[in-house]
């Protein structure tokens, strides 16, 4: 019955309308090289601030699904990714495009991203159950532990072989997080009598000054024309191709949904190792094109990518812990419209899980016929010059800062965000840490606090023997960071 009542309300016109706008935005701003999904999603989470639970999900959930591919637009015809994750889907399609297959590589592309979804979705629908059952166990001390290594895990995934600049990130997200009065005893922390200060700091803000305004910062000095294609050939591919890489694309399918579990990996991690993983896996024949144009290569590139979102919805619906940064602007829609996610979410809000499920499926199906329907609109947008379109966005920043709360102090934080955002990308430390941490801050605050209040008279013993699954997550936070220290750091 709940799924029969979630499924009217997903298809109602407001609905579907809303998702076919967000899913529009998506892809063209997700074609639009420089602008990447959690730009996408950062900017555009203000436009939901002012509609109703269920239509803003939907709009979210479109602009998530269609930015995710949009970047194989632009990978494929200019050679320049519309986002980082479709850097493989370049190397592989432009040089299709040069040989004049330039629409059937897109083809290959929107039908890997179409089936990818599924993957994930699926994916989403069989694991979440056994999830929620586990997150049900989790109590302060072991909520506290799991924030933790969703901040530290994040770093040591986002930074590379320099996981202490990741963690370091963090830890200025986690400063940011305490400002504003204490959760249990109401005491100011770092508000220096500032009174808007003790309401806290917004991360919606932060979000969108560090992957909005940074990113204008650091692209529009930039100097790179992009020239525009002139046709773009055959788009469906014939359903022999598909067939022929089904098995390729099952095993991106399950990569980039785990992956997409994993808090800061993202999608650029899922597509680089499903692409290197198809390339290990590839027959004699389809790996002598790898490098050179191969369809397998975009399928398992494609594939794993949109595989992410439903995988990065896992943690973020059950746990409360986003799997990326776009999936934490997703987060971020649901706590403006008062939806509490973790492991209560289906307890709180009856019928919320399976209407993100359907809403993710006609976010798909949106997607692949929009994606066939905009590919020529979007080599035009290719020829707006950066000087003209960076500036524009900036409006949109102020805008979707400002309509949060209404509040010009989020303004302030947003530009003071997005200038901390610029000073950290050129010293090489990563922001989804720091993002992750401003929103997982609080959570691990308030859990550390009462677990230190029911520990007061216990032994480090008892606690290790009586909490044998917060001894378990101990244990993997400090190998976390054993593994960033000692054998990352090599």
């Amino acid at each position: 019955m709940v799924w029969v009542d979630q499924f009217f309300l997903a298809f109602s016109w407001l609905n579907l309308w809303s998702c076919l706008i967000g899913v529009t935005l998506g892809i063209l701003w997700g074609a639009m090289p420089g602008l990447s999904t959690t730009m996408a999603m950062s900017l555009l989470i203000g436009l939901s601030a002012g509609l109703g639970q269920h239509t803003a999900i939907m709009f979210m959930l479109g602009v998530y699904t269609g930015s995710v591919f949009g970047g194989a637009i632009s990978a494929v015809l200019i050679n320049i990714p519309g986002t980082p994750d479709a850097v493989p889907t370049m190397m592989e399609g432009h040089p299709l495009a040069q040989r004049g297959e330039g629409g059937l590589a897109l083809g290959s592309a929107i039908a890997a991203s179409f089936m990818g979804n599924w993957i994930g979705i699926l994916l989403l629908i069989a694991l979440i159950p056994a999830v929620l059952f586990l997150a049900l166990q989790f109590r302060s001390w072991e909520m506290f532990l799991l924030s933790l290594w969703g901040i530290s895990i994040c770093g040591s995934m986002a930074s590379g072989e320099m996981p202490l600049k990741g963690w370091i990130s963090g830890w200025i997200g986690l400063l940011i997080a305490f400002v504003g009065l204490d959760r249990i005893h109401g005491v100011p922390r770092y508000t220096f009598d500032v009174g808007i200060l003790e309401d806290g700091i917004s991360f919606i803000p932060i979000l969108i000054g560090l992957f909005g305004l940074a990113e204008i910062m650091r692209v529009l000095p930039q100097k790179n024309p992009t020239p525009i294609p002139s046709e773009v050939g055959r788009v469906i591919p014939p359903l022999g191709m598909l067939f022929k890489y089904s098995r390729a694309a099952i095993r991106s399918g399950l990569i980039g949904t785990v992956i997409g579990a994993i808090p800061g990996a993202g999608a650029n991690v899922a597509s680089f190792f499903a692409y290197d993983v198809g390339r290990r896996r590839a027959k004699a024949e389809e790996k002598a094109k790898w490098g050179k144009g191969s369809y397998e290569a975009i399928v398992c590139s494609e594939v794993a990518n949109n595989a992410n979102v439903g995988g990065s919805m896992l943690p973020t619906l059950t746990l409360g812990i986003p799997g990326n940064a776009a999936a934490a602007a997703i987060l971020a829609a649901l706590e403006l419209k008062n939806v509490v996610v973790g492991p209560t979410i289906d307890v709180e809000n009856p019928g919320l899980i399976q209407f993100i499920y359907i809403g993710l499926i006609i976010a798909n199906f949106l997607m692949y016929g929009m994606a066939i329907a905009l590919i020529k609109p979007c080599v035009k947008l290719f020829s707006l010059p950066k000087t003209l379109l960076m500036p524009l966005i900036i409006p949109i920043c102020v805008i979707g800062a400002y309509a949060v709360n209404l509040n010009f102090f989020d303004v302030w934080v947003m530009l003071a965000a997005g200038l901390i955002g610029y000073i950290m990308h050129r010293f090489g430390f990563p922001l989804a840490p720091l993002v992750l941490a401003v929103i997982l801050g609080p959570l691990a605050d308030e859990n550390l606090r009462r677990a230190l209040l029911l520990f007061e008279d216990q032994t480090i013993w008892f606690v290790l023997t009586d909490r044998p699954l917060g001894t378990v997550l101990l244990g993997i936070v400090l190998y976390t960071f054993y593994d960033g220290l000692f054998r990352r750091g090599k």
